[in-house]
């Protein structure tokens, strides 16, 4: 005779380290599996966002939905029993929300009718409106983000930050800590700029954790209501999240130092005594832009016999202190301005082999001055260099 396993078996089975599972989900029904699945997603609601789902105008329309839904397993005993081992949460013991006039209101066509899904003839006490991995994105991003309508005040905010982040002010650095969630803050997150226009006034959960309602706005002009926690968990998840550092505190170049910024390296500008017929005929235009990080005096050492240096020797025209910003980002930042200005020359080296110097630049001495001056009030973003007329251009 077959003995048939009682729940008490399997939890005995399971303390045992004996796999169970696999045979329980053979035995169930798809209508079951719904049922399990649509409990599931109010799990992971509830973990979200610690508290169970509610009813109320003022709720998100999936939080409703799901208020629905539980009310519907606590109601009927067979849907109760199937969920009940999976239950952590306590979700069954809670007291039933909805009302005749709620249920009549919230019924699952006209919710989903709401949500722009068409609705085959199906109430929710059969729970088979279950989404796909594809369909429940797309639902918490319909859920969590909506229109800006007042994007326009926004949106010169987000052009200035890139020009910031493209100048060297801002950094993009990995988000840490809750405790960076400030309004005010710029984010990375899916992909997108997330800008905290405003942040409530800090509660407390049941679980003792802080929380605060935030207006996040996002750069593709669309904006949510979100949770801190919510916001914070999103970055966590998001493997490109990072947090958009504040415009660099203090001033770039020496001539406007304060206690306690920090040095990072010099911009030099060079001319060479190369008598090379194409810089001998330009001298007074041929110029090399560069960033170190050592004494410009023992960067040139030795430049007559390096192919950097048009294997000449090299005299200072003109040197700028940084502080507190990134040299590498700046010198590429410099070299994209004056592309179009880019000296096109082969020098041999010591060895005989040719070799394409590329920080050299058919450009005046005042327009480098220019853009130094624009890289300092955090302008040169908009501009670009016109070797025609031999002058920054205000990008179109």
């Amino acid at each position: 005779m077959v003995k048939e396993f009682t729940d008490e078996d399997d939890a005995l089975l399971s303390e045992l380290g004996v796999e169970v599972e696999a045979k329980k989900q053979a035995s169930r029904t798809p209508r079951e599996e719904r049922i399990i699945a649509g409990f599931e997603e109010i799990q992971r609601f509830t973990d979200e966002h610690d508290h169970p789902p509610h009813y109320g105008e003022d709720r998100d329309i999936f939080e409703r939905l799901y208020a629905v839904r539980l009310d519907r397993i606590r109601e009927l005993a067979e849907c109760r029993d199937l969920v009940k081992p999976m239950d952590h949460q306590g979700l069954l013991e809670g007291t039933f929300q909805s009302t005749s006039s709620d249920v009549d209101e919230l019924d699952d066509d006209a919710l989903l009718a709401e949500l722009g899904i068409e609705a085959e003839a199906s109430a929710l006490t059969e729970l088979k409106h279950v989404r796909s991995s594809a369909e429940k994105k797309a639902a918490e991003e319909i859920a969590s983000r909506e229109r800006c309508e007042d994007f326009e005040t926004f949106k010169p905010i987000f052009e200035q930050v890139q020009k910031e982040l493209n100048t060297g002010l801002r950094e993009t650095r990995p988000f840490e800590m809750k405790a960076e969630i400030q309004k005010g803050r710029f984010f990375i997150v899916g992909g997108q700029k997330a800008y905290v226009a405003e942040m409530g006034e800090l509660t407390t959960t049941d679980q003792g954790r802080t929380d605060a309602r935030l207006r996040v706005i996002f750069d593709n002009g669309t904006e949510s209501n979100m949770l801190m926690r919510s916001l914070q968990r999103a970055l966590n998840k998001d493997e490109a999240g990072r947090r958009i550092t504040e415009p660099t505190a203090g001033p770039l170049f020496s001539d406007q130092t304060i206690d306690g910024d920090e040095a990072s390296g010099t911009i030099y500008v060079l001319r060479s005594k190369s008598d090379h017929p194409m810089v001998a005929e330009n001298r007074d235009l041929v110029h090399k832009i560069g960033v170190t990080n050592m004494s410009v005096e023992k960067r040139i050492a030795g430049a007559q016999l390096q192919p950097t240096f048009l294997m000449a020797n090299v005299e200072i025209v003109a040197t700028y202190d940084l502080y507190n910003i990134n040299r590498t980002k700046l010198e590429n930042l410099i070299h994209r301005i004056f592309e179009p200005a880019r000296l096109e020359i082969e020098i041999m080296d010591r060895f005989g082999r040719p070799v394409v110097p590329r920080e050299w630049f058919l450009v005046p001495l005042f327009v480098i001055d220019e853009a130094v001056e624009k890289i300092k009030n955090g302008t040169i973003a908009d501009y670009s260099y016109d070797p025609q007329a031999a002058a920054l251009t205000r990008r179109a």
